[in-house]
């Protein structure tokens, strides 16, 4: 007598299916049983991530030190134009010699765009969009690293202002990157929780 159309049992393989095959070799591994060393992807770090390696977060290229400086110089040269166009001005006066009032508030006015230029391109820019001028020219962006996005104006300005403790002790600060495996500044990077991508 025939065995009706019921439930099949889940231990044996359906109609026209091959049971499955020990690995070449040897004999499969009984179940639960924990994976050989050096086969398979690498096991997961504590909270389930695979650890990156130096100079990468998230799986992202990170800027090196070189990058980073000359990005930072880009900034610079643009922000010092009205500065210098302000020293130029004064540089026409002889020695001991007071400059006219219309001279000194015209240099005094360049001054403050030097500032403002600073302020927008390293501050707003940069908070709003991860990029300064120097950043774009180069294809790096500052991120915050609990979610990838740029930090906002606010607190790329105090990062900004932090960068002065990382100037002190011969610049460690700005050197720091040179050896941190995430290339980060002591003190703007590190307190801000900030990492500057290489997106070129």
């Amino acid at each position: 007598m025939t065995q009706g159309y019921g439930p099949q049992d889940p231990n044996q393989p359906g109609y026209g299916q091959q049971p499955p095959q020990p690995p070449y070799g040897g004999q499969p591994p009984p179940y639960g049983t924990p994976a050989q060393p050096g086969y398979g992807p690498p096991p997961p770090a504590a909270g389930g991530y695979v650890a990156d390696p130096p100079g990468y977060y998230m799986g992202r290229r990170l800027a090196n030190w070189p990058q980073r400086v000359g990005a930072y110089l880009i900034d610079n040269l643009i922000a010092s134009i009205p500065a210098f166009l302000a020293v130029i001005l004064f540089s026409g006066t002889q020695p001991g010699e007071n400059p006219s009032a219309g001279a000194g508030l015209v240099a005094f006015l360049l001054y403050l765009l030097s500032l403002g230029i600073w302020i927008y391109n390293r501050a707003i820019l940069a908070g709003r969009t991860g990029q300064s001028w120097g950043k774009q020219v180069l294809n790096l962006r500052l991120v915050r690293m609990a979610d990838g996005q740029p930090m906002g104006g606010g607190m790329a300005f105090v990062r900004d202002l932090l960068h002065i403790l990382d100037s002190l002790l011969c610049y460690i600060g700005f050197l720091w990157p040179l050896w941190d495996n995430r290339r980060q500044t002591l003190f703007g990077d590190k307190i801000m929780n900030t990492v500057v991508l290489s997106e070129g």
